[in-house]
């Protein structure tokens, strides 16, 4: 399946096209837009069909489907499961024919954003998102990313188009768990700590304008994300959800697929193979940050990366992101599990050669145990030996 989608893509966008999803069709922002987003969703489709994850089926019930019903929209919902599967896309496909769907929408986080998102490119229908947390991007984006049943990360598929209607309903959103918007914050940072090493050397225009803004992302994220962590539902909070949720999917659909992830999200996909639900997406990736800046130091010698990561440490403290394994749920990881992470990290597809030096396995493991470690001397970055990583594993 994974090959007869790119295949398909790689038809429809050729390279010597210039092609960019930049933005969804229309987004409506503000506290309780839902209730008034039936008309926008009703230009869409009369026969939606909403995907919504087994934990947030209950709000789909009580939240948009007595909306729709109102609008005599002929509304059924469906379950995902616990991911973005290719098992629960067969399912789904087959629901949204037997109720003859003509839209589609998703509700929820990530997973269950890239499920709908994916599964209308599949049936090629419009698609509608409503995200439940400021935990990702995924409401904004052009991207799917596919697990397999336990979770572990597969593939991410480009779509050819943004959702054609994005509701961001602060209401909604501040009824999410608190971490999910600290995590959302870890997965926003990456924008800038990823887009500055795969394309801050770019000269072409939309490159160089996601990469700034990736920098003012950043920047807004560190000015005031503790306060809005503090302050749930105020003007701070909104505007830090706005930036997880929206401004952070701009710099992807500006930059494109070159301008998106490069170690953070590797290391990601490689934790999802030893424990796909041990803690969420946003949270795996803060800490690859942490990853990718220590290769950064260790392996280039970059005093600049170091002080970054220490900034970092900082800030992660402050707001509670994991700045370490143990606080990933992965305190007693075992060499062989950590190794076969990082294997995956490393995989020849994966992103993470989009750094501008070669990482070797061991290099990556060395990595993924110290990312808390002071700054070191030049000398002592280059003394990596499978037996230093042993006593870190097992500390």
């Amino acid at each position: 399946m994974p090959n007869q989608i790119t295949k398909e893509l790689s038809t429809e966008t050729p390279s010597s096209l210039f092609s960019l999803a930049i933005a969804p069709a229309q987004v409506l922002r503000g506290s309780g837009v839902l209730q008034s987003a039936a008309g926008a969703i009703a230009n869409l489709g009369t026969s939606p069909l909403i995907v919504v994850g087994d934990s947030t089926i209950n709000i789909g019930e009580t939240h948009i489907k007595p909306i729709l019903m109102h609008y005599d929209l002929k509304v059924t919902l469906a379950s995902y499961g616990a991911d973005c599967a290719e098992s629960s896309l067969k399912s789904l496909r087959k629901q949204a024919k037997e109720h003859k769907a003509d839209v589609i929408i998703g509700m929820g986080g990530g997973k269950a954003l890239d499920t709908s998102k994916l599964l209308a490119h599949q049936l090629k229908l419009p698609v509608v998102t409503i995200p439940t947390s400021a935990a990702t991007c995924a409401a904004w984006t052009a991207l799917s990313n596919v697990y397999s049943e336990e979770g572990a990360f597969l593939y991410d598929v480009g779509l050819l188009k943004c959702p054609d209607l994005l509701i961001l309903d602060y209401e909604l959103v501040q009824t999410a768990p608190h971490y999910t918007l600290v995590a959302g914050i870890g997965d926003a940072l990456a924008k800038w700590y990823e887009a500055s090493v795969s394309s801050g050397t770019s000269e072409q225009p939309m490159i160089v304008a996601a990469v700034q803004q990736a920098r003012v992302l950043r920047d807004i994220l560190f000015q005031k994300s503790a306060t809005a962590i503090k302050n749930p539902g105020t003007e701070t909070w909104q505007e830090v959800v706005d930036a997880t949720v929206l401004l952070a999917g701009v710099i992807g659909g500006l930059g494109g697929a070159q301008c998106r992830t490069v170690a953070a999200h590797a290391v990601h996909n490689g934790l999802t193979h030893i424990c796909g639900k041990g803690s969420i997406h946003g949270e795996k990736v803060a800490y690859g940050i942490l990853v990718q800046l220590r290769l950064e130091e260790m392996i280039a010698g970059n005093q600049l990366a170091a002080a970054a990561r220490q900034q970092l440490l900082k800030f992660y403290a402050e707001i509670k992101l994991p700045t370490k394994l143990a606080d990933l749920g992965f305190g007693k990881i075992t060499l062989e599990e950590l190794q076969a992470a990082a294997e995956i990290a490393l995989a020849p597809n994966s992103d993470i050669h989009r750094l501008p030096f070669p990482v070797a396995l061991e290099q990556l493991m060395a990595a993924m145990v110290s990312t808390t470690a002071p700054i070191e001397t030049k000398d002592s970055m280059h003394r990596v030996s499978t037996r230093g990583i042993s006593e870190e594993v097992t500390e």
